[in-house]
């Protein structure tokens, strides 16, 4: 599969290698996914991107649903680019999309080289290749490395037998070769140049902006060492955590902040997981003065006293706890490692220590969770110092324990359920039905946000956070509809 440019020993490669974040899948509109999750940029592709741009590969690429693209918008895109090779960063909610635009490219242009990424791409590789026939190659795990030696290899017309993590067709079977090791050094990859997206993001909640200030999503390790059984991240990860030095991500925070940026969700799978390291960081930060605010995410068994406060001092404005459910039973089932005393003591500290905003997700609809249980966690939810619950129904996908244990268990259809993923509750007999939660997640959002005296505690708040006073109107507006308040587990 040879392209149609050649190497230029001086110049370096001159191929052309375009990346897209498609939007939804068309059974998903896009402004109802954009009020749904907050907007923020997509820093895989990213990564990627400007990687390949450091070894002298032309790039460009466009986040399809937060810059407004409709379906011909794209294909356009695409033909005005003229990419030799055309990439896109899947997940379970976009790669039925991505399909249909890599369809229509080649359709057009049938010498575009298609590559699919990402966690629905890594865990459905030869079935991808097998109902796609107009995709070309899967790139399996992280993908700077791959990504880059795939485009080598095309252009030179070497053995693509020899690029480690990909899968691709070849007389008549699809090769899958051997994984490629994880980046070891993660300080060694250049920071992603998210000027190379046209847009502002900012973020949002229940499609309210929650703060005006230019913001981004920021990575400061990659990998998790935990075995939850609802995710996939372990598996892509193989176990790992790798995280960059301090003096790395302070770097990167210098330049960003120079360039206006003003707020930060760091989206480690594991932030917290080296506590030492996450003092020193927001020691560096306050010290430096390094004018952001930022919001992260971590486990309830891991929250000391001096971490958080360390992290307050240095702005960080919200925190979000994966608690996941409220009876201890279901916690097990998911092999959390965590308790619901736990998650108390680890809320009240974060209050404590002037943390503005607590996060905690919940997960209903577990295997055998009776009615009863799922009322328990909701009751739990009113218990503890949280300002925003998140209810979610369970749902798995290939990559995922608990999608091995329905498997086996004759409970999932694979060839139906592969590409989308299911709703535990929509396939297991010994689970509540799905319409039954959703009715009960309902009620719970109305009970949670809709009491005085939750009202009173934060309107109390915006007195000493105006931060706060956008997470009352985005609740009070997430109380008002089912759709606006429950996403599913990816």
């Amino acid at each position: 599969m040879p392209l149609q440019k050649s190497y230029d020993l001086e110049k370096g490669y001159n191929l052309k290698f375009s990346l897209i974040n498609p939007g939804p899948n068309p059974d998903l509109p896009i402004e109802d996914v954009k009020k749904m999750i907050g907007a923020a940029p997509p820093l895989g592709m990213l990564y990627i991107a400007t990687y390949l741009r450091e070894n002298g590969i032309d790039i460009s690429i466009i986040d399809e649903a937060t810059q407004g693209y409709s379906l011909k918008g794209t294909i356009d895109w695409v033909k005005k680019e003229d990419p030799e090779i055309l990439g896109f960063s899947t997940c379970s909610s976009s790669g039925r999309k991505a399909a249909l635009i890599a369809k229509k490219v080649k359709k057009e242009n049938s010498n575009i080289v298609t590559v699919f990424g990402n966690f629905y791409a890594t865990f459905n590789a030869e079935r991808i290749l097998k109902k796609y026939p107009f995709l070309d190659f899967i790139i399996r795990g992280e993908g700077e490395h791959t990504s880059l030696e795939l485009a080598k290899c095309l252009e030179k017309k070497g053995d693509l037998k020899k690029v480690l993590g990909i899968d691709f067709r070849h007389n008549g079977h699809i090769v899958s070769t051997p994984d490629r090791p994880l980046i070891k050094d993660i300080d060694s990859l250049p920071f992603p140049d998210r000027e190379l997206l046209d847009v502002e993001y900012h973020n949002t909640t229940a499609g309210i902006v929650i703060a005006p200030k230019k913001f981004s999503s920021f990575v400061t390790s990659r990998g998790c060492v935990f075995n939850c059984r609802f995710c996939g991240c372990r598996r892509l990860a193989r176990n790992l955590w790798r995280s960059r030095s301090v003096d790395n991500i302070m770097k990167e925070l210098h330049m960003l902040s120079s360039q206006g940026y003003k707020q930060f969700l760091f989206v480690d799978d594991n932030f917290t997981l080296n506590t030492k390291r996450v003092i020193k960081l927001c020691q560096r930060l306050k010290k430096e003065k390094v004018d952001i605010d930022f919001f992260a995410e971590g486990r309830v068994d891991n929250c000391p006293r001096d971490m958080l406060q360390n992290m307050a001092r240095a702005n960080c404005k919200m925190m979000y706890f994966g608690i996941e459910n409220g009876t201890q039973k279901i916690l097990d089932y998911y092999n959390k490692q965590t308790t619901t005393q736990q998650a108390e003591v680890a809320l009240k500290k974060a209050k404590k220590v002037g943390i503005d905003v607590t996060v905690a997700s919940f997960i209903l609809g577990a295997p055998k969770e009776t009615r009863q249980e799922i009322l328990n966690t909701l009751k739990f939810v009113q218990k503890i110092e949280v300002d925003i619950p998140q209810f979610n129904i369970l749902a798995t996908f290939p990559g995922t324990d608990i999608w091995e244990e329905l498997k086996t268990q004759g409970l999932i259809d694979e060839e139906k359920h592969w590409e989308t993923g299911v709703m535990v509750s929509d396939v297991s007999p010994d689970v509540v039905p799905t319409k039954e939660i959703l009715q009960m997640i309902h009620d719970g959002y109305q009970r949670f946000f809709i009491r005085p005296e939750y009202i009173l505690k934060q309107l109390i708040g915006i007195a000493t956070s105006s931060y706060r006073f956008n997470v009352l109107l985005s609740n009070l507006k997430r109380a008002t509809t089912v759709a606006e308040g429950i996403r599913d587990v990816t």
